[in-house]
């Protein structure tokens, strides 16, 4: 009876053990893009790597139609994890576009702790078509698919139209339907985009079965205008797209997107986040090559990604910790690690 007793005693122990090392395992449901988004493509991989590394964690990717939704999402307490751009950052910031109105409904206030791409934005038009379009200012009364509402990408490529005064006429499309719209006239234009300079998102290579499109660049004037305007340029091979895309080269508008937690993670597990990251990377890159600017230099590209929206969002103290580590932090910006 006695032995029996101790059995079942003994049991339960384990039983409540156990429990509590389960229940300290956090999970971290983190928002990305849609399926098919370069933005979900880089999540699984990072959330892979992540789970293995890091036993107490548990990341599980959560699609949504963009990533707008995850960093409201964050705010609002939907997601732990969220997939957040400094143009993102910046509508938040200054209570406009996307964020009009939204600060009334934050519980917290969303943070900088991951940078991990730069993507880069540009336009297409169907090869047939080349010989009507000399820049982007062609594009004004013309239906284009500029990206879902929600994406980021959308809201960059459209800050620069608006900085060209390029007035198109918007289509709201299926991601799978756009190269057939374009291959059937049903729009003349839509956005194409390359992240890391490296890869694109797996709906313009499906698009681009279905449609021969060609880069649309900026004229040369329009260049001009859009970095007076503040936008950056970069010059993107076109073998990225796996295509013939009808130019030598192709210019696009870059700006910086990661993968980010909030206060929630503490410091040090930030801080660990990061080496293991980097730790890992080359295995990030062959699953993805849009990593391969965090591969080339990652303390240096945490740096560029903090410059871009220092002024929007406070920075997580583990990416501070990081970067001090590193020797890439700024003093400055000491005032601007955020707190509870």
């Amino acid at each position: 009876m006695l032995r029996r007793t101790l059995t079942f005693l003994v049991a339960g122990l384990m039983a409540t053990l156990g429990a509590a090392a389960w229940s300290q395992v956090k999970e971290i449901p983190w928002g990305t893009s849609a399926v098919g988004s370069s933005g979900h493509k880089a999540l699984v991989a990072l959330a892979e790597v992540l789970n293995r590394e890091m036993k107490n964690y548990r990341v599980t990717v959560q699609p949504t139609p963009g990533a707008i939704v995850t960093v409201k999402g964050y705010a609002t307490g939907q997601f732990e994890g969220y997939y957040g751009a400094d143009i993102a950052f910046y509508e938040l910031a200054n209570d406009i576009n996307r964020f009009k109105g939204f600060k009334t409904s934050m519980k917290r206030q969303p943070v900088q702790s991951f940078w991990v791409f730069t993507v880069e934005v540009g336009t297409a038009v169907h090869s047939r078509d080349r010989a009507k379009f000399k820049g982007w200012a062609n594009l004004a009364g013309k239906p284009v698919f500029t990206g879902p509402l929600p994406w980021d990408v959308r809201a960059h490529l459209e800050r620069a139209f608006s900085a060209l005064g390029v007035k198109h006429q918007y289509r709201q499309v299926d991601l799978s339907a756009a190269g057939s719209l374009l291959q059937g006239g049903g729009i003349e234009a839509f956005i194409i985009y390359t992240n890391g300079e490296a890869t694109t998102a797996p709906w313009i290579t499906e698009a681009s079965l279905a449609a021969d499109w060609a880069a649309l660049n900026p004229s040369a004037d329009e260049l001009a205008k859009l970095k007076k305007a503040g936008f950056a340029v970069t010059e993107v091979k076109p073998d990225v797209f796996k295509k013939d895309v009808h130019t030598p080269s192709v210019t696009l508008l870059p700006f910086y997107y990661g993968f980010h937690v909030g206060l929630e993670v503490p410091e040090n597990d930030v801080y660990r986040m990061l080496t293991v990251i980097e730790k890992n990377v080359a295995e990030l890159v062959k699953a993805d090559p849009g990593f391969a600017q965090i591969a080339k230099d990652m303390p240096g590209f945490q740096r560029h990604g903090v410059m871009s929206a220092v002024d929007f969002v406070p920075i997580h103290p583990g990416l501070a910790k990081y970067m001090r580590e590193k020797g890439v932090w700024d003093k400055k910006w000491d005032a601007r690690i955020a707190k509870k």
